[in-house]
């Protein structure tokens, strides 16, 4: 990762008192086109309704209630990246999910978004991200924690679009691959000892 002389990157939970930071990153288009980090959490039909300030609400209301739905990253102070984790059962979307559709009973966090200012991308942040979102899973009691990533070798996106993150991101972090429905989208676990 490219630092400057005295530049620290630290990470910290996303809470009420960061909601400030949280809108500085994701900006007035909500990360991607409205998101607000709401995709994986509604029902489609709702979130595509709810894109924009509604979404923006939605969340801005999960932060403010004492959840921490993520992971911020910081660069002197300033934030730069954003890693969503969650007990899977936060993100009713995904049960409806025919590739990302639960692969057994096991209880597992999921982290459904990474998100990395433009300036600091291609950095190794998004790993970083990971790695800070998997500590912070386990202090929550999270015994594996999964992701969905593009493989980018197989499917080429504009960066903002790869807010599931890389393969390469999450194999950085100590994810390994468990299964795959579709050639480009692997399901990646990391268990937690």
């Amino acid at each position: 990762m490219r630092k400057e002389k005295g530049t620290q990157l630290q990470f910290h939970p996303a809470n009420a008192s960061r909601w400030a930071d949280i809108e500085e990153l994701f900006g007035e288009r909500g990360a991607c086109g409205g998101c607000w980090c709401m995709f994986w959490r509604v029902p489609r039909k709702q979130y595509e309704a709810d894109k924009g300030a509604r979404n923006k609400r939605a969340f801005q209301k999960i932060v403010k209630s004492g959840r921490k739905p993520g992971i911020i990253a910081y660069m002197n102070e300033e934030p730069i990246g954003w890693c969503a984790v969650a007990p899977r059962e936060d993100y009713t979307g995904l049960a409806t999910s025919r590739l990302l559709k639960a692969i057994d009973d096991k209880p597992v966090w999921t982290i459904s978004c990474l998100f990395v200012k433009k300036p600091y991308r291609r950095q190794g942040i998004s790993a970083m991200l990971l790695e800070a979102a998997t500590k912070f899973a386990r202090s929550q009691g999270a015994k594996i924690v999964e992701g969905y990533p593009v493989e980018t070798s197989m499917e080429q996106m504009p960066d903002p679009f790869l807010w599931h993150g890389t393969t390469s991101a999450f194999k950085s972090a100590g994810f390994t691959e468990v299964l795959r429905r579709s050639p480009a989208r692997p399901i990646m676990r990391l268990t937690l000892g």
